[in-house]
């Protein structure tokens, strides 16, 4: 029967196996002095050996006492021992090394080891035996079993048999030690699973969190595009006629306001939608808040009042921006809830220094949400901030809210306090650490108009590759009105055409998103193994995947919808930055343009 040599031992079974060396290191040496002491007696030189006890009493060994002492020693061995030739032949075996092979020591003595090991592992004993070595052994028991052992071969000295010396092997059952390193090893494994999947659990679950939210908010963010839309559609039905100038220009800017709410609104989604990481960034509360306001507007309906009170000179707290949109939002749809005939809605930061209280030391930044409505019992407010807890009817409220702004507040080395009785509102308390580092500059707002076009503005030839009819247009009709003069084509492919044709091309301005198998940064990676040295600016809506690649690339990304001081702007930092001037030709008429 072949036999695998068993594994080696992992780091958990050293100091175990360490201390049975030790113990048999100790046992070998008495084994040896019991051994001599026998020979001594057995040669004849002495009669009897007289040995001083620890109680100073003299013991007497004789042949016969000596002889019982050393079988007493090695019989009662937690190891198997034996003793054997060079060769392999075995001398003597204790019981214990006749357990562990599973038979009787008579039918281990006068046999070999050999009959308990392996055909490929006997050549290694061999010399295992005759340099006195330790190793480990897979050990055949009478049964078939392999048993996993530690083996110590040592001659002993001052034997022989007939000329041929005589060794001494210790052997050491390892299968406790080994079962006990295989259950750590799968605890471990074990562990890790549960961490990995616990990990994919919060990911998901701080998903449908911010799912929910923006479920919640579907009918008054409905209502709020369908104003802006009435606004657009309306003024354009205006612009048809014949209006005086003065009506021209307020129903242009009513339906300029009306686009640059629909953007926010859309960004202000698209932020708390998107799957991402959490993200800590210095904020300012009053401004971050601020910027919600139309989002929280549409959510609390024409019946709730919204107020905002911050301090004059709150700090800057350190918090990713996407959860703590998320936690007010589901905060203010709860005070809505708990309001059904109307009241007010009051968000309000202030500092604290130095507070020393709910487990906090230090300088924290408090934001506060306040309601007036039906508040909570104290049954409702024990078990509030439990997950998936709700006292809203079925479809109405998933109770993960609360549990999402727990999270977001313990997560950001905060933490959350509910303060609140029952017809007499609620108020939730958030606690942040003060961030020292300044938040990033607000963008500043741009109108539609243009007016921030410099005059002189230089003219070069734009390849536009954009699959949409009407925005390929309305684009096209901007970057007339800045003097660029403009190429349209649909496709990467017919872009790439172009490119191969058409001279004074002095930039390509594309979108990320097309047709036909070529995306904008497939379109670049192409141009650059052309050759073709031609600043690029790409157009994004929203696709998280391709905005990341072309981030990655270096590539300039303008987001939609944009102005057209934007583009202006946008148009000459690309062209700047690439270190060569774009080609300047005379102010033409544009190129032709799809009709939508």
């Amino acid at each position: 029967m072949s036999l695998a040599r068993p594994p080696g031992p992992t780091s958990t079974t050293f100091d175990s196996e360490a201390t049975l060396r030790r113990e048999n290191d100790s046992l070998r040496e008495k084994l040896r002095e019991a051994q001599e002491t026998l020979d001594v007696i057995r040669n004849g030189d002495v009669d009897a050996v007289v040995v001083s006890g620890a109680d100073s009493q003299p013991r007497v060994y004789t042949l016969e006492t000596a002889d019982q002492t050393y079988r007493l020693l090695v019989e009662e061995m937690q190891e198997g021992t034996l003793t054997l030739t060079r060769s392999g032949d075995i001398l003597y075996c204790n019981r214990r090394l006749a357990e562990l092979v599973e038979t009787v020591p008579e039918r281990v003595i006068g046999g070999s080891l050999k009959r308990f090991v392996a055909a490929s592992d006997w050549p290694d004993v061999l010399n295992w035996i005759s340099a006195g070595s330790k190793a480990e052994l897979g050990i055949q028991t009478d049964r078939g079993r392999i048993v996993p052992t530690h083996v110590s071969f040592s001659a002993l000295r001052g034997n022989d048999l007939g000329g041929e010396d005589v060794f001494c092997c210790i052997i050491t059952d390892l299968t406790e030690q080994r079962r006990t390193g295989d259950q750590l090893r799968a605890a471990h494994a074990a562990l890790l699973a549960q961490m990995a999947g616990r990990e994919r659990t919060e990911r998901l679950l701080r998903h449908s969190q911010k799912m929910e939210a923006i479920g919640r908010l579907t009918g008054g963010i409905a209502h709020d595009f369908n104003n802006l839309l009435m606004v657009i559609i309306g003024g354009l039905s205006i612009l048809d006629g014949t209006p005086p100038p003065e009506r021209r220009q307020t129903v242009r800017e009513g339906m300029r306001q009306a686009a640059e709410r629909g953007a926010a609104l859309t960004r202000q989604l698209l932020a708390f939608s998107r799957q991402k990481e959490l993200h800590a960034t210095p904020i300012a509360v009053p401004r971050y808040v601020g910027g919600m306001k139309e989002l929280l507007d549409g959510s609390l309906g024409g019946k709730i009042a919204l107020k905002m009170e911050f301090d004059p000179e709150l700090w800057t707290v350190r918090v990713d921006e996407g959860e703590l949109g998320i936690a007010i939002l589901n905060l203010c749809v709860n005070a809505r809830d708990a309001m059904p005939q109307g009241g007010t809605v009051t968000i309000a930061a202030r500092n604290r220094p130095d507070i020393h209280e709910y487990g906090l030391a230090g300088d924290f930044v408090e934001l506060s949400v306040t309601d007036t409505g039906e508040g909570m019992d104290a049954e409702t407010m024990s078990r509030c901030l439990e997950p998936f807890y709700t006292t809203k009817g079925i479809g109405k409220g998933s109770g993960l809210g609360l549990a999402q702004v727990y999270g977001f507040a313990h997560g950001s080395e905060g933490t959350v306090q509910i303060e609140s009785k029952a017809h007499e509102g609620t108020k939730v308390l958030l606690l942040f650490p003060r961030s020292k580092a300044a938040p990033a500059a607000a963008s500043t707002s741009t109108d539609l108009r243009g007016d921030a076009v410099t005059s002189g503005q230089p003219r070069c030839r734009v390849l536009l590759v954009e699959d949409d009819v009407q925005v390929a247009f309305l684009t096209g009709a901007m970057l007339a009105e800045l003097g660029y003069e403009v190429i349209p084509v649909t496709t990467g492919q017919a872009a790439l055409d172009e490119l191969a044709h058409t001279q004074d091309i002095g930039l390509v301005l594309s979108d990320i998103m097309m047709p036909g198998g070529m995306d904008g940064v497939a379109l670049v990676r192409e141009m650059r193994l052309r050759r073709i040295p031609l600043p690029v600016l790409l157009v994004s809506g929203y696709a998280a995947a391709a905005k990341r690649e072309a981030e990655r690339e270096g590539i300039p990304l303008l987001s939609k919808p944009y102005t057209l001081s934007d583009l202006a702007a946008k148009l000459r930092d690309t062209i700047g930055s690439t270190g060569r001037r774009a080609e300047l030709i005379p102010s033409v008429p544009t190129g032709p343009f799809p009709v939508p």
